[in-house]
C-alpha cells in the first residue's frame, strides 16, 4: 500500500525516461564537460580520472574554508545542540537534492556538485542576522553592500584564486535561497567579463541580487533546490528544539509539512514538469505551496521577537564594535596586530604557490575586515570578541542540552 503524501512521477514519464536512457539520448541543454571556461585554460585540463567539473569540486573541498562550514550557523545560532542544521550539512542536503533531479533530468551532476557545495562558502557566523549587519557597516564605510553568495564567489575566485570554471562560480552567486521562482530558465553567457560586472553589480545596487539568473539548467537546479533542502530541515530543527509543537502550524497543500514530503514532493513535480525542457517548472499547485512554505517559516521560525531580539541587542552590537576594532588594526595592518596574524599572513601563506598580481594585504582595510569576519565561525567569533574585549556585558548566552530538564 503507497503512502499517499509521497508523490510519484506519472507512469508514461517514467516509461519515457527509462527508453531514453536504453536508447542513451543526451539532454541537447545539458551543460557539457568540453564547454568548461577557466579564466586560465591553460591550467586544471581535465583528464580521465579527474573530468572538468570533478576539479572544481575537489577544489572547493580541499581549501581550508570549507571546514569552517562545521560551525556556521545554519537557523538556530543560540543552541547547543549536535543535531541541529548547520552549514556542511546544508551544503551536502543541497548537493543531494539536486544531484537526485539533475541525474533523473540528464545533466551535468559534477557542476551540480560543485555549485552546491560551494554556494554558502562566503556565509558569515551567525547566519543571516550576521549577514544583513556586516552589510550594514560595510555600506556605511564604503557605499558597498555585502551578501554572502557573492562573497562565496570572492572566497573562491579572489581571496583564493582557485582558476574554478565560470559556469561553477556562476551558479555559486545565482543560488539565492531566498526567492523562489515558478519557472528557472537559464541566460546564457560565455565571459567572465559578465561575471565579474555581475559581482561588482551587486556591491553597488542592493536590487541587484535579485536580478540575478544562472546561465547553466545545473545552476537553475541548485538554486531551486536550495529552498526545498532548508525548508522541511528547519521545521525539523525548530521542532526538535521545542520551538513548536502542532505539525499543523503549517499548511502543507501539494508539498506537504515535512522534510521528507517536501523533498520527495517537489523533486518528483519538478522532474514531472521539466523533463525534456530548456527550463525547470513546476505545476500552479505547488508553486502556491512551495511560496507559502517559505513564507510560513518565516512567520513561524525565523522571525520570532524574542530571537530577533537577542540579535539586535547582543549579536549585531558585537560584530559592529569587532568590526570597529579590527578595521583600525587593518589600516596600519602591523604585524602583531590581530587581523595580520590570523587573517591575513594565513591567507598569503595558504595562496603563495598561485596568487599573481596584487598581494592580498594591499587590498582595502574594510575589504580585509569583511573578508575576515565572514571566514570566521560562530565559536571562533565569540572567542575573539571575549579575547578583544574581556570586560564587555555583551556575551551570547547559549540554551545548553540540559536546560530543559
Amino acid at each position: 500500500m503507497t503512502d499517499k503524501r509521497y508523490k510519484s512521477l506519472s507512469l508514461e514519464l517514467q516509461q519515457r525516461i527509462q527508453e531514453d536512457r536504453a536508447n542513451h539520448v543526451v539532454n541537447p541543454y545539458a551543460c557539457k564537460d568540453e564547454d568548461i571556461i577557466r579564466r586560465d585554460p591553460t591550467h586544471d585540463k581535465a583528464n580521465i580520472w579527474r573530468p572538468a567539473f570533478v576539479r572544481d569540486v575537489e577544489k572547493i573541498m580541499h581549501i581550508p574554508y570549507y571546514s569552517r562550514y562545521m560551525d556556521k550557523t545554519q537557523v538556530f545560532s543560540l543552541y547547543h545542540n549536535d543535531d541541529i542544521t548547520r552549514r556542511a550539512q546544508h551544503v551536502q542536503l543541497v548537493a543531494r537534492i539536486a544531484r537526485n533531479i539533475g541525474s533523473v533530468l540528464n545533466l551535468n551532476t559534477d557542476l551540480i556538485e560543485a555549485a552546491a557545495l560551494g554556494h554558502d562558502i562566503g556565509h558569515t557566523p551567525f547566519g543571516h542576522p550576521g549577514e544583513h549587519k556586516l552589510s550594514e557597516l560595510y555600506y556605511a564605510n564604503t557605499g558597498r553592500y555585502f551578501n554572502h553568495n557573492i562573497q562565496s564567489a570572492r572566497v573562491l575566485d579572489v581571496i583564493f584564486p582557485l582558476n574554478l570554471s565560470l559556469q561553477t562560480l556562476d551558479g555559486v552567486i545565482c543560488h539565492n535561497g531566498e526567492m523562489e521562482c515558478k519557472n528557472y530558465k537559464p541566460k546564457h553567457y560565455e565571459d567572465f567579463a559578465e561575471f565579474d560586472a555581475k559581482m561588482e553589480g551587486c556591491y553597488l545596487d542592493k536590487k541587484a541580487i535579485k536580478k540575478l539568473v544562472p546561465s547553466t539548467l545545473e545552476a537553475c537546479v541548485v538554486r531551486v533546490s536550495d529552498i526545498i533542502a532548508y525548508l522541511g530541515k528547519d521545521r525539523q530543527d525548530a521542532k526538535r528544539l521545542g520551538i513548536y509543537d502542532d505539525s499543523d502550524a503549517f499548511s502543507g497543500g501539494a508539498i506537504g509539512k515535512t522534510n521528507a514530503e517536501i523533498i520527495n514532493n517537489m523533486t518528483v513535480n519538478i522532474i514531472e514538469n521539466s523533463y525534456g525542457k530548456d527550463h525547470l517548472e513546476m505545476d500552479d499547485a505547488y508553486y502556491e505551496a512551495f511560496s507559502l512554505a517559505k513564507k510560513e517559516n518565516y512567520q513561524r521560525i525565523y522571525q520570532k521577537p524574542e530571537v530577533e531580539k537577542v540579535y539586535a541587542q547582543c549579536i549585531c552590537p558585537m560584530i559592529e564594535k569587532m568590526y570597529e576594532y579590527l578595521l583600525k588594526e587593518a589600516k596600519s595592518l602591523s604585524k602583531d596586530t590581530i587581523v595580520y596574524r590570523h587573517h591575513v599572513s594565513y591567507i598569503e601563506e595558504m595562496t603563495a604557490p598561485y596568487r599573481r598580481g596584487q598581494a592580498y594585504r594591499d587590498i582595502p582595510a574594510d575589504e580585509l575586515v569583511v573578508d575576515y569576519i565572514a571566514s570566521m565561525t560562530d565559536d571562533y567569533f565569540v572567542e575573539l570578541f571575549r579575547y578583544l574585549f574581556p570586560d564587555s556585558t555583551l556575551k551570547v548566552e547559549y540554551i545548553g542540552y540540559f536546560e530543559e530538564e
